[in-house]
């Protein structure tokens, strides 16, 4: 028996291709839904594209024949609009709102007897449709499990012997652990828990101890093991594409500036500094910003800005006004010569980014079509950094399972070019730990 997955806007919006993500069933799309693209279709986010998507393939359906009566699609699903009329009654919903009409249409066809599954983003429209006897699910596609998300590090027990040998040689085999591209390794004396050794893998059998060159960046040393181990991926160039996931004040953006400034300024392995970050607010919008691009970039960049400030002093607080004017003048200075460039996400589709160390900030806020928008721009000698913190979203679309950052995460755990670490202890100071671990 053939189910008939109703589908609402949200859906559409989210995954361009969710019309064709239910083979051998039906997938209805009620008129509601379609008003409501039509909505959209203007507006130049990722939102708009993706209703201007939906129209289309829409229409190259309609080529095959009646929407209305169902137009079978390549994957052997059938696609139809359902035309709401004056028998589109569910009691209870007021009809004059466009949601409780799309409950209706699959109200309508569960009480026809059909099998019908409502899929809908909104937490809200499932529980109404949950009320009303119907079978509701979350659009799966492009999802992943966070509770298990790659970390990108593990500790495990082994011979004391290994571990001397991996001092003496600087590496060495194992068996047994299926270990990932850049996973990395905290080696543990069976006999004794002091006797450690920090490493990393090659391939899925082979060790290699971390390497003295990259302890520290623009003066910069790690505070704890994790991010030892960023410090590892962001300054080697085998590795182009970086995933650092953590809560706030756990370094990953200080981390990323500080690798861009080393390889940028001091070994000259990229051209300059190209940061970009998703534009959404915290809280209510502020409405329009004046000035031009760079100045109404200069208020949604502003934790770039601290960070680079502080890369440009000592990290201490600084003593008196004509310091913090100094550190200022630095920041400044590199935006000038174009050492760092700050970017809206929104003028990145269509570039072709070359030789550039790259930082997406705040990546959580991305949908995965957005984040291959973004990673498919790299070219020749390009390095990417998605930073991000999966607790801390503001897409209403968007959850820790489903956003950008972590569905790369696990998408490309298992390609030698990717490194990824989530980072856990907050180290900006005792009071953001404390934020992070008890609120």
């Amino acid at each position: 028996m053939r189910k008939y997955f109703v589908l609402d806007t949200n859906v559409l919006l989210h995954n361009a291709d969710s019309i064709t993500s239910f083979s051998d069933n039906y997938v209805v799309l009620p008129m509601s839904v379609i008003e409501e693209l039509d909505k959209f279709k203007s507006r130049s986010d990722e939102l708009g594209r993706n209703a201007r998507k939906v129209i289309r393939d829409l229409d190259h359906l309609r080529c095959r024949g009646r929407l209305a009566d169902g137009v079978e699609m390549e994957n052997g699903g059938i696609l139809k609009i359902f035309t709401e009329g004056e028998d589109i009654i569910c009691p209870g919903l007021n009809m004059k709102v466009p949601d409780n009409r799309i409950l209706a249409v699959a109200h309508t066809l569960f009480k026809k007897g059909e099998k019908v599954i409502f899929v809908s983003k909104d937490i809200n429209a499932r529980l109404k449709a949950d009320a009303l006897g119907i079978d509701v699910m979350d659009f799966e596609k492009q999802k992943v499990n966070f509770d298990e998300l790659y970390s990108g590090y593990r500790e495990i027990q082994v011979p004391g012997a290994l571990i001397d040998t991996l001092y003496e040689k600087r590496e060495v085999e194992t068996e047994g652990l299926n270990l990932l591209p850049n996973e990395f390794v905290l080696l543990q004396d069976e006999a004794d828990a002091k006797h450690t050794a920090l490493t990393r893998a090659v391939n899925d059998k082979k060790l290699i101890r971390m390497n003295p060159q990259y302890d520290s960046a623009w003066h910069i040393r790690s505070r704890s093991k994790e991010q030892r181990m960023c410090l590892e991926l962001l300054l080697d160039p085998g590795v182009e594409i970086v995933t650092l996931v953590g809560q706030a004040g756990t370094g990953k953006t200080l981390l990323a500036l500080a690798a861009a400034l080393e390889e940028v300024l001091i070994n000259k392995r990229y051209e300059k500094i190209l940061v970009s970050r998703p534009i959404i607010p915290l809280g209510k919008d502020l409405g329009y910003m004046p000035g031009d691009k760079d100045e109404k970039l200069a208020h949604w960049m502003q934790p770039i800005f601290d960070n680079l400030n502080f890369l440009m002093g000592t990290g201490l607080p600084t003593k008196n006004r004509h310091e913090d004017e100094s550190l200022r003048h630095k920041t400044e200075k590199l935006l000038r010569d174009h050492v760092v460039e700050m970017e809206a996400l929104t003028y990145i589709r269509g570039r072709s980014i070359s030789g550039q160390f790259v930082i997406v900030d705040e990546a959580q806020n991305l949908t995965p079509h957005e984040v291959k928008t973004i990673i498919s721009r790299a070219g020749e000698g390009t390095k990417m950094v998605l930073t991000g913190d999966p607790y801390q979203i503001d897409n209403p679309y968007l959850d820790s399972s489903s956003n950008g950052l972590t569905y790369t995460v696990e998408r490309l755990k298992e390609l030698a070019i990717h490194g990824h670490i989530t980072l856990r202890k907050s180290e900006r100071s005792q009071l953001a730990g404390v934020a992070a671990d008890y609120l």
